[in-house]
């Protein structure tokens, strides 16, 4: 869903700065603008002085313009972080030995790993993430124990068995997981 929101505004911002910057070219260039447009030929200027001052009396103008366009700024450098920064691996690179590879979905790696370690004995919900590289992947699991389960033998489980199930089955060199385990908290009921 995000990915078609970014394609749909990535689209939308260059389609107006197509459109604008063409026609301020196309205008630079000697076509003769409608009469709407801002710039009415090819030596007019962006800002005239008498539009540059027109609001210098008033306080809150320049103010209010300069806070709109900060809130602009920062909404891009949002949405520039937001589009650079992944939050999971898309696929991993499996060795079929011929030299090309296959590519495995990263949500499909971590669906199985997470249905894995919520089968295994006391792990009441099971969370994977994908991290790292498509050659070389990493993992973050986050697994919610019941009150009676031991981290060590829960530990040892999803790492000798889960894990391992994953690395053996996708063919990678090694799978390094940060595991967070949780305690699920029940409350004890009174007897009377």
């Amino acid at each position: 869903m995000i990915g078609v929101v970014n394609r749909v505004l990535i689209g939308l911002v260059g389609l107006v700065l197509l459109v604008v910057g063409g026609s301020v070219l196309a205008v630079g260039l000697g076509v003769r603008p409608p009469a709407w447009w801002i710039h009415g030929g090819r030596h007019d200027v962006l800002l005239s002085t008498a539009e540059r001052t027109r609001w210098r009396e008033t306080g809150w103008w320049w103010p209010t313009v300069i806070a709109a366009l900060a809130v602009l700024v920062l909404l891009a450098l949002w949405w520039l972080t937001a589009v650079l920064r992944r939050r999971r691996l898309a696929e991993v690179l499996v060795d079929t030995g011929d030299g090309e590879g296959a590519l495995l979905r990263g949500r499909a790696l971590e669906g199985v790993l997470a249905a894995d370690a919520e089968a295994m004995e006391g792990v009441e919900r099971a969370h994977v993430r994908l991290t790292g590289r498509r050659h070389a992947p990493a993992t973050r699991v986050r697994l919610l124990l019941e009150p009676h389960v031991d981290p060590g033998t829960a530990l040892y489980e999803l790492t000798d068995g889960a894990l391992a199930r994953a690395r053996d089955s996708a063919e990678l060199a090694s799978l390094p997981a940060e595991v967070r385990l949780l305690g699920v908290k029940h409350r004890a009921e009174r007897v009377s």
